[in-house]
């Protein structure tokens, strides 16, 4: 029977892993993992490796939000979804990831996992997350789905993996408030091996002007001048190959994909 672990850190993971500053291997310590060039210390807690230094500027306003939400986020989205009728919106993009059976996947943003219910089971996944409490809430689901999965918390802008690991590298719902998108396609695209699709799914200004900012749970997140939401192709590397972006979820979000080369 196939082993079911809740983000543990494999030894064999290790090696895919780095200093998010440095980009210097790591070794697995009992509660940490270690950069041994310089002694840089990552705790484990309860099972995640924390690659976070202090959290500034909108990395840290949102982080505040998602940990808040996190609790009911997943019942949130059901709720919404059964008014509305609607259909599992993840559909519409899911096709767009090229996941093949074995293949080592990255999602940038990972929040409760329910990505992760529609990808194919035997793939390696690794999903990343600024807030912590949506990775504790992804760990419950994980157990719940009996789903196998390794989840860190980091910024997207300084991931904690080596160059050219995944074989998947995808993001949902984020990238828009990021503090450095640019550095964040960038490092979506270091980790990506050669070949590999990226996708970058993120809300339009429609739902962030016509529903977030009117939302009385969250809408004081949204009123800080932040620049409107927006697809950031133009942010896209022009050495990346099949540049296109398109409106899902009538119009209610954007995918954007390119191919490494």
């Amino acid at each position: 029977m196939l082993e079911t672990r809740f983000s543990d850190v494999r030894p064999e993971s290790v090696s895919l892993l780095c200093d998010p500053d440095t980009h210097a291997g790591l070794e697995l310590a009992d509660d940490a993992l270690v950069n041994p060039e310089s002694g840089t210390r990552f705790p484990i807690r309860e099972g995640i490796p924390v690659f976070l230094r202090e959290v500034e500027g909108l990395n840290r306003k949102y982080q505040t939000m998602y940990d808040r939400l996190a609790p009911g986020y997943d019942a949130a989205e059901k709720l919404y979804l059964w008014i509305l009728r609607k259909p599992n919106f993840r559909h519409e993009y899911i096709h767009d990831l090229e996941i093949r059976p074995g293949a080592r996947v990255l999602e940038v943003s990972v929040g409760t996992g329910r990505n992760l219910q529609l990808l194919p089971p035997n793939i390696e996944f690794f999903g990343l997350d600024l807030s912590w409490g949506m990775l504790r809430r992804c760990l419950r689901n994980l157990k719940t789905w009996r789903r196998d999965a390794e989840l860190f918390q980091g910024e997207a802008e300084r991931l904690p993996f080596r160059d050219e690991v995944f074989d998947c590298v995808f993001h949902v719902g984020g990238i828009n408030f990021f503090n450095d998108k640019a550095r964040a396609i960038a490092e979506l695209i270091r980790v990506a091996r050669p070949g590999t699709r990226i996708a970058i799914i993120d809300e339009t200004e429609k739902v962030v002007t016509g529903l977030y900012r009117k939302n009385p749970l969250i809408h004081a997140y949204y009123k800080g001048g932040e620049s409107a939401a927006f697809c950031p192709i133009d942010l896209v590397p022009s050495a990346m190959l099949e540049i296109q972006s398109r409106l899902i979820i009538d119009g209610k979000m954007y995918c954007l994909t390119f191919r490494k080369p």
